[in-house]
């Protein structure tokens, strides 16, 4: 089962999100931040969401400014947004009485959650997912334009079968983002999982996480997976892990909240 939900973003719009319901006992409530260009409903997201709420977690996933059922342009956001809106999402969770216990993210979403976990009251845990340890990974897929972004101020980038517009603003932000800083500074248990395969983002991000990370920390090889989680079970087995390593950090603590919504 599965609730909608609308909340607004740090610039204005409307964000939609969708929260997998928990089956069974619930152990406790969660929110997954999906990878850059991607959206609530990419492989990642949905399918890594949806198994860990039928083993108990209910999952918000949402689509960031621009994207899928959200409202705005994607060219106004910024890993600066994402991870205001990561926060705000958190909030959601709050005031309907399911405060997040695990935050998950998936790609540049978990250099966001990355990010935010200083900033969202409450979590006991965090997971990544194929990670980038600078954001300015991304720098790469849109190198082709960004001169000209940054000489006219905007301009066109055709990504995943569609076209977005990507702005100067866009651009310096991600370019002059940090976070080492905050992975130092992370105090939750954290999980770091990436393929030695992974020919997006490099498994050597998932050594220096782990390394500039405080103990709890953990480390699992995800063998065989692509970026994307796209092969057959993969995302299922990432939640499997996410799952298992963080029962000892939330087990229990969603007992009280709500089985579903309408």
């Amino acid at each position: 089962m599965t609730e909608k939900v609308r909340f607004r973003s740090t610039v204005g719009p409307e964000l939609a999100g969708v929260i997998d319901l928990p089956e069974g006992e619930i152990r406790g409530w969660g929110l997954f931040v999906h990878g850059f260009t991607l959206g609530k409903d990419s492989p990642a997201a949905s399918r890594v969401s949806k198994q860990l709420a039928r083993e108990g977690i209910g999952m918000l996933r949402y689509d960031n400014l621009g994207i899928g059922g959200s409202d705005g342009d994607w060219g106004d956001g910024s890993f600066t947004v994402k991870v205001q809106d990561t926060v705000r999402a958190a909030n959601l969770m709050a005031e309907r009485g399911t405060p997040v216990d695990l935050l998950v993210g998936h790609s540049w979403g978990g250099a966001a959650a990355l990010a935010a976990a200083a900033e969202i009251t409450g979590v006991r845990a965090l997971a990544t997912i194929g990670a980038p340890v600078d954001p300015s990974h991304v720098e790469r897929q849109y190198d082709a334009v960004m001169d000209r972004v940054l000489s006219a101020g905007a301009h066109e980038w055709f990504v995943g079968g569609r076209t977005l517009v990507l702005k100067r603003a866009f651009v310096e932000d991600v370019h002059h983002a940090h976070l080492r800083d905050r992975i130092r500074k992370v105090n939750q248990p954290l999980l770091v999982l990436h393929s030695p395969t992974d020919s997006t983002v490099d498994i050597a991000n998932a050594g220096e996480i782990f390394r500039e990370a405080r103990h709890p920390r953990s480390f699992v090889s995800l063998e065989g997976a692509d970026h994307l989680l796209t092969a057959r079970g993969q995302a299922q087995r990432a939640a499997h892990i996410i799952s298992a390593w963080a029962d000892q950090y939330i087990d229990g603590s969603g007992s009280g909240g709500k089985a579903s919504q309408g």
